[in-house]
């Protein structure tokens, strides 16, 4: 690689990194370079690593190497310390959909990697990973020999840098479809036109605790999707399924689902916008599943997001029976636990219910977080008994 271009912090700046946290923040800089990717030393000039640069943005730099370590090395060894530990925990006779690579939480910004079956998708939100995508390929062929690599790069982050979606076959032989395993259920999953990646694997725990306690329970599973949580549910031995979903197009792929199971039966896809479904139905159920869109994008929607994430629980809360289960969740980075149980708790003193928890989010061994970088931790879930 070219010699690179030197970021140079100010007095005092360089713990975080020293830390091995990945984020630089425009404050933190005194000189910051053109280009994509650049070489962070401290105001002492001692050298700190590699990091990508985003001129405009608040978080100005993600670092990809610590210390003398190159791009490309850093780049081998991260892919393949990641797969090995994949390999440790899933056997592909039981799970074979699984996350790769998690960006920061397998040192890796800008690079989600999924694999379904032997299709692996990946998705890159960064411009400096680009001219590093033949690499990342390589990598991935050695690690894990894919017969396909596909590229669906349509994430906000890449929008917010200014880059242009990106959907390519990048080694292979095409494979729009797959139908893959998870916790022994079969899933179709369309790596193209899906959303995300294709499945949501970070709620793969939250579907098998719904599994759990679906026993003899009428389910409503609200912003249904492709029903993963629909499947899990009468899996589980759930009475029946409502699936409630506004989008008409995931009708086909979700009853798709349920028959590749042998779950056709006791379940009823209702097209409606879920608030207008909770404002008018009496909610008979006794296990609700509230798995939303991020209401909140920005920090400046938080406000806006508050208020919705209070409503929909609100409303769910007030009319369902005593002693009922209702698995509610966001995915909003903006969102911390701490103001989501906030959310929770002013939901319930308005529906007058008494609510416990009963369990919170269990994370996906495939979606870790770092340590040194807490703040890639977006999903939240908790599990409420309603009294």
């Amino acid at each position: 690689m070219q010699t690179l271009p030197r970021l140079k912090l100010k007095k005092g700046k360089e713990k975080p990194l020293l830390q091995k946290h990945h984020w630089i923040y425009s404050g933190a800089v005194s000189f910051l370079p053109e280009g994509s990717m650049a070489q962070v030393v401290s105001s002492a000039d001692a050298l700190l690593g590699i990091a990508f640069l985003s001129r405009g943005q608040s978080i100005v730099g993600h670092m990809i190497a610590f210390g003398e370590e190159s791009v490309e090395e850093a780049v081998r060894d991260r892919i393949k310390k990641a797969i090995a530990l994949r390999k440790s925990w899933f056997d592909p006779c039981h799970t074979n959909a699984v996350r790769l690579v998690n960006a920061e939480g397998d040192g890796m910004p800008g690079l989600i990697v999924d694999a379904y079956a032997k299709t692996v998708v990946i998705q890159i939100s960064h411009a400096a990973l680009e001219p590093l995508k033949d690499l990342i390929v390589k990598a991935l062929v050695q690690e894990f020999s894919p017969q396909t690599i596909y590229e669906k790069s349509t994430s906000s982050l890449r929008k917010k840098g200014g880059m242009a979606e990106a959907r390519s076959l990048l080694y292979g032989e095409q494979c729009p479809e797959v139908t893959v395993l998870e916790n022994g259920l079969h899933f179709a999953v369309d790596v193209q036109t899906g959303q995300k990646t294709g499945l949501f694997l970070d709620q793969r725990e939250m579907r098998q605790l719904v599994r759990e306690h679906a026993q003899g329970r009428r389910v409503l599973n609200g912003f249904a999707y492709t029903g993963g949580f629909s499947v899990t549910a009468l899996a589980g031995g759930a009475l029946f399924v409502d699936s409630v979903e506004i989008s008409a197009r995931c009708r086909a792929p979700l009853e798709k689902n349920l028959a590749l199971n042998g779950l056709s039966a006791n379940h009823c896809f209702i097209e409606a916008d879920v608030f207008e479904f909770l404002k008018t139905s009496p909610l008979s159920y006794d296990f609700v599943i509230l798995d939303p869109p991020a209401f909140v994008k920005k920090k400046d929607d938080l406000v806006n997001a508050f208020r919705a994430y209070k409503e929909l629980n609100r409303q769910a809360m007030e009319k369902m029976p005593s002693g009922s289960l209702l698995l509610t969740c966001s995915c909003s980075c903006h969102v911390d636990e701490a103001l989501f149980q906030n959310i929770l708790f002013r939901a319930s003193l308005e529906s007058k219910r008494s609510v416990r928890i009963l369990g919170r989010h269990r994370g996906a061994l495939d979606h870790p977080i770092s340590v040194f970088h807490p703040e890639s931790s977006y999903l939240k879930s908790f599990l409420l008994y309603i009294d």
